[in-house]
């Protein structure tokens, strides 16, 4: 495995710099299933934040942009199990992306729930707002 940064995941995705893009591309395109690109819950997190803030992606979008990186059988994403759970919160919930994977990610770890002073985050079963 390779791991890709988010930039270079990014690149990919937006296609907005001609030259970034045709590199970035020709390096996704040649990982395979034996020699897969590996994407960090990190790099997951910034690549929603950059669609969503940067480039003005709406929840739909990013949803769609995160369901191909993780079909993808050429890419491998870092707590994949954790990454199905918390696009599917994602989807349903009010929300960052990054809380629901942290939710997902300290359930595994053995936490009870976790706690927060985000109200947004704390809707969810697994999350208590701190007061």
């Amino acid at each position: 495995m390779i791991g890709i940064d988010t930039n270079v995941l990014v690149r990919y995705i937006v296609q907005d710099d001609e030259e970034q893009a045709a590199i970035a591309t020709k390096w996704i395109e040649s990982c395979s299933v034996e020699t897969p690109g590996w994407i960090s819950v990190i790099v997951l997190c910034e690549t929603v934040w950059v669609l969503s803030r940067a480039y003005g992606y709406d929840k739909t979008m990013v949803q769609s942009v995160l369901q191909r990186i993780y079909l993808a059988c050429e890419l491998a994403v870092e707590g994949q199990e954790h990454a199905w759970s918390a696009l599917r919160d994602f989807a349903q919930g009010s929300a960052d992306f990054s809380d629901y994977l942290i939710v997902h990610m300290n359930r595994s770890a053995g936490c009870k729930y976790t706690v927060t002073f985000d109200k947004k985050a704390s809707s969810h079963r697994l999350v208590r707002l701190l007061k």
